[in-house]
């Protein structure tokens, strides 16, 4: 027999009538895409998303708490069996994305958390919608996966769970956006991560070296786009195929990339920083990585650095793709206009928050510091 909190799990929080619209099991709810994902589809789907301990605590879904690396997520077989007779579509957004985390784990987690969902979709007879990332098009090569693991495990194991999904024959769909900026009109995001990380550092002037040619694109999708993106294609019930939820042809260029950054940190009164040296990518393992190694540089520098060279050798080698953005039940199609219009505002919600204090201690703001996350 499933245990009382078993059964809990599965207990509507902030309601107490049974939902005639259909069931949306939501994985990776407390992310930044969950969390986007929670505001388009609530108003149409009953939303019961997957927690492993910190509760959502939104009376817009329910919450199961469960392992998503563990068989049949933890719940006994009856539940398992309740779950499966309830759900009517399976929304897989979660991912181990923490590139210092053992690259086996993320292996681990990323390829069970599939398998668990693939086969509670292939038992509730429900369509599958796979969150994977665009940047599947990028193979890391023999020296990516020496000098940067976490990167290179996740890469391939985004393409391991593709390559599941399609053998499963599961209907559904398989969509892959590539960095997810906050919002396009307030410019707000539920957490840092990635390149929003770097956007905050380049407002400081914390970033002196990037990798990459003034010319190289960044694909940013602001995080509203791929949510509605996705919620088309679910409502729409589409069955198949793999969207590209990409800026393609529109993404702007590194060197208007830091200009942005550049001009929002003199509006919210800090010194405008010094355009970061750019170094070729080819470059980065030849000449970049080895001068960090037993530098003098202040060891959380470093860091940054060696983060900045990761992310950015994943993000901006050439992105073999056009967007799917605008095609039939899948969002809208971002301009260049529009990506930088977002870009602005993301950059002036981050300063927003903290140039108040920074520019009331401008030593503070010159020190080597960590983004918050």
């Amino acid at each position: 027999m499933p245990s009382d909190n078993q059964r809990l799990a599965l207990l509507p929080v902030g309601r107490t009538e049974p939902s005639d619209r259909p069931s949306l099991l939501l994985t990776g709810g407390s992310g930044v895409l969950g969390r986007a994902l929670i505001d388009e589809l609530s108003p149409d789907f009953d939303l019961l998303c997957l927690r492993r301990n910190t509760p959502l605590r939104d009376p817009r879904v329910r919450e199961l708490q469960g392992d998503l690396v563990a068989p049949r997520l933890g719940l006994s077989p009856l539940a398992w069996h309740e779950l499966a007779l309830e759900v009517d579509v399976v929304l897989h957004c979660a991912a181990e994305t923490n590139w210092r985390t053992p690259p086996q784990d993320i292996t681990r987690t990323n390829l069970r958390g599939a398998d668990t969902m693939l086969d509670l979709a292939a038992r509730a007879d429900a369509p599958l919608y796979l969150v994977s990332t665009a940047f599947v098009a990028n193979t890391p090569t023999e020296e990516d996966r020496r000098c940067f693991p976490g990167a290179a495990a996740y890469l391939d194991s985004k393409a391991r769970v593709e390559q599941m999904t399609r053998e499963a024959g599961v209907p559904g769909a398989i969509v892959r956006p590539s960095v997810v900026m906050g919002d396009s009109v307030s410019g707000r995001i539920a957490g840092q991560q990635g390149l929003t990380k770097t956007i905050g550092s380049m407002v400081l002037g914390q970033v002196p070296v990037l990798p990459g040619a003034p010319e190289a694109r960044i694909d940013m999708v602001p995080q509203d786009y791929v949510s509605r993106a996705i919620g088309d294609l679910v409502r729409g019930g589409v069955a198949d195929g793999e969207y590209w939820l990409t800026a393609g042809k529109e993404a702007i260029d590194l060197r208007e990339f830091a200009d942005v950054c550049a001009d929002v940190a003199v509006r919210h009164g800090l010194p405008r920083p010094q355009r970061p040296r750019l170094i070729p990518v080819d470059a980065v393992h030849r000449l970049l990585l080895p001068m960090l190694e037993g530098t003098s540089l202040p060891a959380s520098l470093r860091r940054r650095l060696e983060y900045y060279a990761e992310l950015l050798l994943v993000f901006q080698r050439e992105l073999p793709f056009d967007t799917s953005l605008g095609e039939p039940d899948c969002g809208t199609r971002l301009t260049r206009t529009d990506i930088r219009a977002a870009l602005v505002r993301n950059a002036e919600s981050w300063a927003g928050d903290r140039a108040g204090p920074l520019t009331r201690n401008r030593t503070a703001a010159a020190a080597p510091m960590e983004v918050a996350s």
